[in-house]
């Protein structure tokens, strides 16, 4: 039977109305070897509950880029469910990271909002921090900020403080992070990314699969 020209174009308009969901469904399933890196027997930095999505930044201070990320990671992760448990890690190098000890020294002392956000400030824009600040040098610059100064030397020099310095260079290296800004979603993907808006969409895609895989 000869269809008629018209009735070919319907034909093939209701195929492709029809193919646009599965479309737009397949652009929101990350694409492992391009969007993310599958991380061999990864496991997140802390426990993870279940249905819950932990989500690792491993960021510097002294990276331009991350300092470009933090107000948008910032409005980002205030936007997630509950579920969602989004951790900073400050990258570890070597033992004795001086911007990573007072990290984890301010983290402990509960102060890590008062002086996370002004760190990147004071190396990126209003000089009170060189980008290889000494620990002495960022405890005083928090004492400017109202930390108190020898609780912070104290807890800089706390046995938990270097046990967490040695547990974040295991987690870096385990996650095969190459540099700075790196998300790491349940220990277990690793976000490739071309840009920041990439960033935070393919976590965002992550998470999603991460969700669907624990139901």
């Amino acid at each position: 039977m000869r269809l008629s020209p018209g009735f070919r174009q319907f034909r093939w308009l209701l195929g492709l109305l029809l193919a646009l969901p599965l479309a737009a469904a397949a652009a929101d399933l990350p694409v492992e070897g391009r969007d993310y890196v599958l991380i061999a027997d990864g496991s997140p930095w802390q426990p993870v509950a279940e249905g819950e999505v932990e989500v690792v930044e491993i960021f510097s201070y002294a990276c331009h880029i991350c300092d470009e990320l933090h107000s948008q990671v910032e409005a980002w992760r205030r936007a997630q469910p509950e579920h969602v448990r989004f951790t900073y890690l400050p990258v570890v190098y070597r033992a004795q990271d001086p911007f990573a000890t007072g990290f984890f020294a301010a983290e402990a002392l509960g102060e890590l909002p008062r002086v996370h956000g002004a760190t990147f400030d004071a190396v990126h824009r209003n000089g009170g921090l060189a980008r290889n600040a000494s620990t002495g040098e960022i405890a005083s610059y928090y004492g400017e900020l109202g930390v108190d100064r020898e609780r912070l030397e104290q807890a800089m020099a706390a046995d938990e403080t270097r046990q967490k310095l040695n547990a974040a260079h295991e987690f870096l290296l385990r996650s095969g992070a190459q540099g700075t800004p790196t998300v790491i979603i349940n220990g277990r993907y690793r976000v490739q990314a071309r840009s920041l808006q990439d960033l935070l969409r393919i976590s965002d895609q992550l998470i999603a699969k991460v969700r669907a895989e624990s139901r």
